[in-house]
């Protein structure tokens, strides 16, 4: 008889493939409230690795860590009109407090646009004080009508970055770089994710926005994930908080801003782009632990052993932790830190110990092998790059096979029912076209240059649209 499948294979069914998963890896529960998610810390350990990072590459950028209030009070939110427009349907509101209704109903953060402005306006004299460049770790609600965990919660976490500058070219490349230097190079560099760089249609950008830059990525079944989006905030917040300064010129001035975020959909991002039907499969470079040593069996000797194995491993540099629970059989520990996809399982038994040798298991490529125990330190770390490596020339390799270029709008909803995406010049598609998409459940991900770059200007002939169906 067939041995029954650990997850539901991708090919069967890829969201209950995700939801297993989530559930077998450790990741994540269902919050008591819908909608709301309880993070394991297996799970949790993925989004430390991913936030250490991203919080050097920020500071890196000369952006300080703040933190604003969890409760916005409600006539915020309608001093930008399109901003409490965008919102409205996803905001949590709060009217008694205390046993007593509040005098004024406050807002769970959505975002916080509004209440940064309202301290900017402040904080913000004259030209000295700028570019004032602001980042806050937090938690943010929206209230979410299809709940899916890590992809879509009403309560998630992220990083909100808001900054104010003196001039529009200099908010704009602000912007851009955050866009290209911060979340770009961390996700290929770090995650090993493919995505195309791009920006959105005014249809499909960021509330209040006057321009939203993306990051679009292929899942393992085709669909589109947004990674990240940073945002070129104009004139709009500045304007209905009077957020401004006092120029050399000696004239008051409106600041230019952005905001820009990421959030914990990258673990769900990491599960869908790199995972397979045996489980997750981590980036080295992210992976909390990159290599656990396991102990096959309870044998004096070969617990000594991979305790040894372990601290020679981390004094070689590498995330390790050794796996000696014998009382656990071997198969189920081993099938365990597969579906958790650590990069490498390094198994010692007492006929390994004869010959000096330990099998060595890499979970991105697959397969095993034995490696003289004396090599470990000196051929993992190589072993792990190759990983990172591979991951990306796969997940971009697929996004790559499966694009195609269409001339029409029907060619365009064919290609993504086949779950590809589809591009297609602007000029055909244009804003006609985008709104009759919707109606296939088919959206445009972003706007790209016919280079391949990020175009200069929104919805020029010369762009060319990504289309697809998206989470």
């Amino acid at each position: 008889m067939a041995k029954t499948p650990v997850l539901t294979p991708r090919a069967d069914d890829f969201p209950r493939w995700y939801q297993d998963l989530i559930n077998k890896a450790e990741l994540a529960d269902n919050g008591p409230v819908r909608g709301t998610m309880v993070i394991r810390p297996y799970g949790y350990s993925l989004w430390e690795r991913m936030q250490q990072d991203m919080d050097a590459r920020i500071k890196a950028t000369g952006t300080q860590n703040a933190y604003f209030p969890l409760l916005i009070p409600q006539s915020y939110l309608t001093r930008e009109a399109e901003h409490v427009e965008g919102f409205a349907p996803e905001l949590a509101v709060v009217t008694h407090g205390g046993g007593k209704e509040l005098e004024e109903p406050v807002v769970v953060r959505p975002t916080s646009e509004t209440i940064v402005n309202e301290y900017f306006s402040k904080w913000v004299q004259s030209y000295r004080d700028l570019p004032l460049l602001i980042n806050q770790w937090a938690n943010v609600v929206r209230w979410e009508l299809r709940p899916r965990l890590f992809l879509r919660t009403s309560e998630f976490l992220w990083q909100e970055g808001h900054t104010a500058h003196a001039t529009y070219e200099d908010a704009r490349d602000f912007a851009a770089r955050i866009h290209r230097d911060v979340y770009g190079d961390f996700m290929r560099e770090v995650l090993a994710m493919d995505f195309v760089l791009g920006r959105k249609t005014a249809k499909e950008r960021f509330a209040g926005a006057v321009n939203t830059l993306t990051l679009e990525g292929m899942m393992g079944d085709g669909k589109a994930l947004q990674l990240g989006t940073s945002h070129e905030l104009g004139q709009n917040f500045a304007r209905a908080f009077h957020t401004q300064y006092l120029s050399k010129e000696g004239k008051q001035e409106l600041v230019w801003q952005t905001s820009w975020g990421s959030t914990t959909r990258m673990v769900g991002a990491l599960v869908m782009m790199h995972g397979d039907d045996n489980g997750l499969r981590v980036p080295p470079r992210l992976a909390p632990v990159q290599v656990v040593v396991l102990a096959i069996k309870g044998d004096d000797a070969v617990l000594a052993k991979v305790r040894e194995i372990g601290d020679t491993l981390r004094a070689a540099g590498l995330r390790v932790q050794v796996d000696d629970r014998t009382d656990t059989p071997f198969g189920r520990r081993a099938v365990d830190w597969e579906l958790k996809g650590v990069p490498v399982r390094v198994e010692v038994g007492p006929r390994d110990l004869e010959n000096g040798t330990a099998m060595v298991a890499r979970r991105i490529p697959g397969g095993k092998a034995p490696v003289a125990i004396d090599a470990l330190a000196a051929l993992l770390p190589a072993a792990l790059e190759e990983d990172q490596a591979l991951l990306l020339t796969q997940a971009r390799e697929r996004r790559e096979s499966r694009t195609a270029d269409v001339g029409t709008l029907e060619e365009a909803v064919e290609a993504t029912a086949a779950g590809n995406w589809a591009r297609i010049p602007w000029a055909v598609l244009g804003e006609e076209g985008e709104a009759a998409l919707a109606e296939h459940s088919v959206t445009v991900r972003c706007l790209v240059a016919d280079d391949g770059a990020v175009p200069d200007a929104d919805e020029t002939p010369g762009n060319v649209a990504l289309v697809a169906r998206s989470y």
